[in-house]
């Protein structure tokens, strides 16, 4: 084994068995065992976090197709590559040896890019097996994506990112050096990344030959939330915060919203969605709630962070513990639906304006008065759906 080679690399499993925290895929009936179970190709797009073993599951199914194995980054590659690897698999198919070409961050490549495998995909020429951090819905063309199978690949629980880190410090022989409170934070640290892990490991033995808590903080650094404002965390923090407030949670709803505001986020952005949620799920249950939110819209707008965390937290608190209503949610919604289909029937004569002699004499408005409150005993919807109730 080439000790050059960083620890995360040489502590990459072999075999499928050996692959930790993949229980819902990797097992007896799960999918990526039974795909080797019968030895037939199926393209693959593993989507997952970093450092969570989707280049790992790539190498030991190509090992286990005994194929010609390929990897490119689509952060490198570009379309001659891809022409370099087309060539190679054809000599291949004429040596009657399967290829299987790797594509790391697959959604790096454009379009153009990703119609170039979609020829040899389909002709059986090259099994394809990409990698992706990003939802493929939006970032694999729906052509490959319907000829693959997606695969979610999970974060590292805690206990398996902890039995990661000690298998590498048995195969360093360094089980003296690290102390029990030492891997227990490592792996809090990684956030289930355990090339992260290994590498703080790593970096952290070479700095010190006794290793507790206070190394590892040297060697790892202050750590950057794995967060982008516009990628699948953006939206998974976000939606798990509107839900948490929903469900009346207001210990996960201000979790959430420490991660956000922890990682960057704009707490304008945060505050927009709490003026929707207070008319979309409170609604009349607590009419106070929208001018609560608004004032906060309006409060973070001029005050700014870190002090606006106080403010969104403040009304998140009480968003989350007020009573919730989706009665004009529905009747919006019902409104509208209604709306769309019957958008040709006429308006009652006597609630139409009537500016011409003409069209008083016609009808138009009749029996309308201007005061405070007027009501006429009538059905003030078109005709033909006079009996339909849109509020509950």
């Amino acid at each position: 084994m080439d000790e050059r080679r960083p620890l995360a690399e040489r502590m990459r499993p072999q075999k499928l068995e050996d692959v930790l925290g993949q229980d819902d895929i990797i097992g007896e009936g799960k999918i990526l065992t039974e795909i080797v179970k019968k030895q037939e190709p199926v393209n693959i797009i593993f989507w997952g976090p970093p450092g969570t073993g989707k280049t790992t599951l790539a190498r030991i199914i190509a090992k286990e197709f005994k194929a010609d194995f390929i990897e490119i980054s689509a952060v490198t590659s570009g379309k001659k590559d891809v022409e370099k690897v087309v060539e190679r698999a054809k000599q291949n198919w004429n040596l009657k040896t399967r290829t299987v070409l790797f594509v790391d961050e697959i959604h790096r490549f454009n379009k153009a890019q990703q119609d170039a495998f979609l020829p040899h995909v389909e002709s059986g020429l090259i099994t394809l097996i990409g990698a992706t951090t990003e939802n493929p819905s939006f970032e694999v063309i729906s052509p490959l994506l319907s000829r693959s199978r997606v695969v979610i690949v999970k974060h590292l629980s805690k206990a398996d990112t902890i039995e990661v880190l000690k298998r590498a410090i048995k195969a360093e022989k360094a089980t003296k050096r690290v102390s029990k409170a030492a891997i227990d934070y490592l792996a809090e640290l990684s956030g289930g990344d355990a090339r992260s892990a290994l590498g703080d490991l790593e970096l952290a033995l070479s700095l010190s030959n006794k290793i507790g808590v206070e190394e590892v903080k040297e060697a790892a650094g202050r750590k950057v939330p794995g967060y982008d404002k516009k990628g699948d965390k953006h939206y998974d923090n976000i939606s798990a915060f509107i839900k948490s407030m929903r469900g009346s949670d207001a210990d996960a709803a201000l979790y959430y919203l420490a991660r956000m505001l922890n990682a960057g986020e704009d707490p304008k952005f945060v505050a927009r969605r709490m003026v929707i949620f207070a008319s979309e799920d409170i609604g009349l249950a607590g009419n106070g709630a929208l001018g609560l939110a608004l004032n906060a819209f309006m409060a973070v707008e001029r005050i700014g962070m870190p002090e606006s965390g106080l403010i969104l937290a403040h009304v998140t608190t009480a968003l989350a513990k007020s009573k919730k209503s989706r009665a004009t949610t529905d009747a919006w919604y019902a409104a509208q639906d209604l709306a769309n289909k019957t958008m040709n029937l006429p308006v009652p004569i006597w609630l139409r304006n009537a500016p011409t002699k003409l069209m008083k004499d016609l009808g138009f408005g009749k029996g309308q008065k201007w005061e405070a409150g007027f009501h006429l005993d009538k059905n003030y919807l078109p005709d033909e759906i006079k009996d339909t109730k849109i509020l509950p």
